[in-house]
């Protein structure tokens, strides 16, 4: 089992950037491939990235590719979302989740964060 807690979040104008870290609990976080998901505002929540166990394998979300980098560092176990270029369409609530496969489906991933609030304005 893994706990996970989001932070970074903030107010930031168009086209600036934030990083988000994803601390988690627990010796295990290593064995979890991560991913981060985002739910705007009346909107369903949907997959922003995914990276494997070991870093070497990433995947994006059409509408974040070249502007957000996942990575991870298993020895602090902590999950990172370095978000370029923000625009107002990414306003939302970031969730960190850890799970089994690198899927952009939410099934695929058992523990989830609280959320953490980014807001870009124009």
């Amino acid at each position: 089992q893994v706990q996970l807690v989001e932070s970074g979040g903030g107010l930031v104008q168009t086209g600036g950037s934030l990083r988000l870290s994803c601390a988690a609990s627990g010796r295990t976080f290593s064995t979890y491939v991560m991913g981060w998901f985002r739910q705007p505002p009346g909107k369903e929540r949907e997959f922003v990235a995914a990276i494997d166990r070991w870093g070497w394998s990433r995947s994006y979300a059409v509408f974040v590719e070249g502007r957000f980098t996942i990575s991870r560092d298993n020895a602090r176990n902590t999950l990172t979302l370095q978000m370029n270029s923000l625009k107002p369409e990414d306003t939302a609530v970031y969730y960190c989740a850890a799970g089994r496969s690198t899927s952009q489906s939410e099934a695929e991933y058992d523990y989830w964060g609280q959320g953490t609030q980014v807001t870009a304005s124009s």
